[in-house]
């Protein structure tokens, strides 16, 4: 058994920004391919859960991106299980130059639920006899709770259209990255040498269903250059669909 999955990604025009460098969208897109790949070779992909009437659902994800190579550069994505902790199944990612130099570190936090109920099932039934990988924690302060903001002012009105959608028919986490990199100052985004992203997904959002997208800073930078709290609420009822933090630095000038 595989306990360690990796794969090469060229970073294409699509994964980079107008400062020609990877995007935290990419980055999220990178690691649902590979943890989606690792889970198919370990036999708890789609098929597996299908016939068992269970989905995989993500409910934490954590990334943080040292630097941000350009397009045309090579990446490696490695990705492992790092066990459960109590309703999640924990999977650990890590993304490497051709040289070995660490690029860029995450963590998710994934819920298994009944297809029929939605209800949670304990991840222990799927997660039992994978590998653990014990001690190899990439981000280890990843995929926790975020708390609700206070002092939000909504900065947009999304919709949930046909390219936001994935093959269980809601919103695939990836484009949530997109919404929220859409949210804040671009002119931060494409001059940020490093970021951090960590979102809650809170509820599923399907076809059709819109969000105010509420933006603010956090007094707290904790060594970063600037620093969001976004968060989606649900058009009419006003429920929280998503809570992030996004966090950029910039290296000092030389």
């Amino acid at each position: 058994m595989h306990g360690i999955h990796e794969e090469t990604f060229k970073v294409r025009t699509w994964d980079v920004d107008r400062s020609d460098r990877l995007s935290m969208a990419a980055v999220y897109n990178y690691c649902q391919e590979v943890a989606g790949n690792h889970a198919t070779a370990l036999g708890v992909g789609m098929a597996y859960m299908q016939a068992n009437g269970i989905v995989w659902i993500l409910a934490r994800m954590s990334a943080a991106l040292e630097t941000r190579p350009p397009s045309g550069a090579e990446l490696i994505v490695r990705t492992w299980p790092r066990g459960t902790d109590r309703l999640f199944a924990i999977r650990d990612y890590e993304l490497v130059d051709t040289a070995g130099a660490v690029l860029g570190r995450g963590r998710s936090a994934w819920m298994v639920v009944d297809a029929a109920s939605f209800r949670p099932r304990r991840p222990e039934a799927v997660a039992e006899g994978l590998p653990t990988n014990e001690g190899r924690d990439s981000l280890a302060d990843g995929a926790l709770a975020i708390k609700a903001a206070e002092g939000l002012a909504v900065v947009a009105r999304r919709s949930v259209a046909y390219s936001d959608i994935d093959y269980n028919n809601h919103m695939n986490n990836a484009r949530y990255a997109q919404w929220i990199q859409d949210a804040v100052d671009p002119e931060a985004l494409a001059t940020a040498d490093s970021m951090r992203l960590d979102i809650n997904y809170l509820a599923e959002m399907k076809p059709g269903s819109a969000a105010d997208i509420l933006v603010g800073g956090p007094s707290d930078l904790d060594g970063w250059q600037a620093r969001y709290d976004v968060e989606g609420r649900s058009v009419p009822d006003g429920q929280a669909t998503f809570r992030a933090r996004l966090s950029l630095g910039q290296r000092p000038a030389s």
